[in-house]
């Protein structure tokens, strides 16, 4: 099965704890801080792979994760940093946050390589803590977390030309005799179930194509797999729309012209107002009386849109058709990344570790509790005077003192965290 679209999860590393330690020497009787920082986490990028054309790797393994940083040791040893990880995705991946379906990054033009999640920074050892004060500091810096994120990963072809067309129009057929692409056909509906990118070279240059497969009524409902076919042209300058003008199933050529500009209006991303070419295949095969190419000009036509009579079998009629959508695909440019970034993970670099903040009537005490501030508390030494400010600004930078002013708290009332008790001043 083609593989368009794929969720999963990655997770940047965390950064190594700094270390608490003291140089000890024979002769040497209080020697100082020596604790080394902790090493960084590995982080997670997002790289063009141009060899590759499917996320089908993505949908075997869905968890992938950078390495965690190393904590800091004795004598000033800095951890090892946590190794990064490189994710491959074709061109015109779109990586979106899953929950909230905002774009993270296009992997498209000239975004070769992205980085999705920063590892988080190493700890800073007890030696950055000395002062003339403060000689034997008995705590240091955690390292930060690392980031988890479930994203969506979400293949948008990139093409010049988009081929749309009911089942069993010829595209397929037509592909094959304009590209180097090999689809493969057969007489069945939704023959194609993936779309087929094919180069069409020119004597004053080309452009790629694609075969989208075929669409049906209710597709831009997500009827059948509308939605995943329908997402292949958003990216494309033009659309050669091909449809079977000797009707040998019965179906009327003006009248699915129709069908599928209203599946594409209904999607939206204004692929209705993309130029249009009209192919009108299958004419080694047209019946004598069939004025189905006189219908299609006289309806479409009058509207700017070419009807261009061709049979992909016999090739009558492709080379006008080639030249008239290269002709299309240099008067209509792409204008770069058709979607911007909208979420950026480094703003939940704390989300993965949640605190509360809630009021106990019975003790009349303000409680804040979380893992990373239990952890704080456990490397922060609050007797001396440096330790207790580096605290109070790691509640302030997180957020966490300004929930307490939401839930009222006023100067002199009390927070408890962890078995500790403090009076709060602003």
């Amino acid at each position: 099965m083609f593989a368009d679209q794929a969720k999963i999860t990655i997770r940047s590393g965390k950064g190594g704890d700094g270390h608490v330690s003291f140089h000890r020497e024979k002769y040497v009787a209080a020697g100082g801080p020596d604790g080394g920082d902790g090493g960084d986490g590995g982080s997670v990028y997002f790289k063009i792979n141009r060899g590759v054309n499917t996320l089908r790797d993505f949908r075997y393994k869905r968890k992938y994760a950078a390495t965690d940083g190393m904590e800091g040791g004795r004598n000033n040893c800095h951890g090892k940093n946590g190794k990064d990880i490189i994710l491959s995705v074709p061109e015109g991946t779109v990586v979106r946050e899953a929950n909230t379906g905002k774009v993270i990054v296009d992997m498209s033009g000239e975004n070769e390589l992205f980085l999705a999640l920063k590892g988080g920074h190493g700890g800073n050892g007890n030696q950055h803590y000395a002062t003339s004060t403060m000689q034997v500091p008995q705590y240091a810096q955690p390292g930060q977390p690392g980031i988890e994120l479930q994203v969506l990963l979400e293949l948008k072809s990139i093409a010049d030309v988009g081929l749309v067309g009911f089942p069993n129009v010829g595209k397929s057929t037509f592909l094959s005799r304009v590209t180097n692409a090999r689809p493969k056909i057969a007489d069945y509906p939704f023959t194609t179930l993936e779309p087929n990118l094919g180069v069409v070279d020119l004597p004053e240059g080309g452009f790629v194509i694609a075969d989208i497969p075929g669409l049906i009524e209710g597709a831009s409902e997500g009827v059948g797999l509308g939605h995943d076919f329908l997402r292949h042209i958003e990216r494309t300058r033009i659309l050669i729309h091909l449809v079977d003008a000797a009707g040998l199933e019965g179906r009327d050529p003006v009248k699915d012209v129709y069908a599928i500009d209203k599946e594409l209006s209904a999607y939206g991303s204004d692929m209705s107002k993309k130029p249009q070419i009209i192919a009108a295949n299958k004419i080694d095969i047209l019946e004598e009386g069939n004025d189905a190419i006189d219908r299609l000009k006289a309806e479409f036509e009058p509207k700017g849109i070419r009807v261009i009579p061709i049979s992909a079998v016999t090739g009558a009629g492709v080379k006008e058709l080639l030249y008239e959508a290269e002709k299309y695909v240099k008067e209509h440019p792409h204008e770069g990344t058709l979607f911007v970034q909208e979420y950026f993970p480094e703003n939940d670099r704390f989300s993965a570790e949640p605190f509360t903040v809630s009021f106990d009537e019975k003790e009349g005490v303000y409680v804040l509790e979380g893992p990373r501030i239990e952890k704080m508390l456990g490397y922060t030494n609050l007797d001396s005077e440096k330790g207790f400010l580096f605290f109070q600004k790691f509640l302030k930078d997180n957020g966490m003192l300004d929930e307490l002013v939401k839930l009222g708290i006023q100067d002199g009332d009390t927070v408890r965290m962890y078995g500790h008790e403090f009076e709060y001043y602003k």
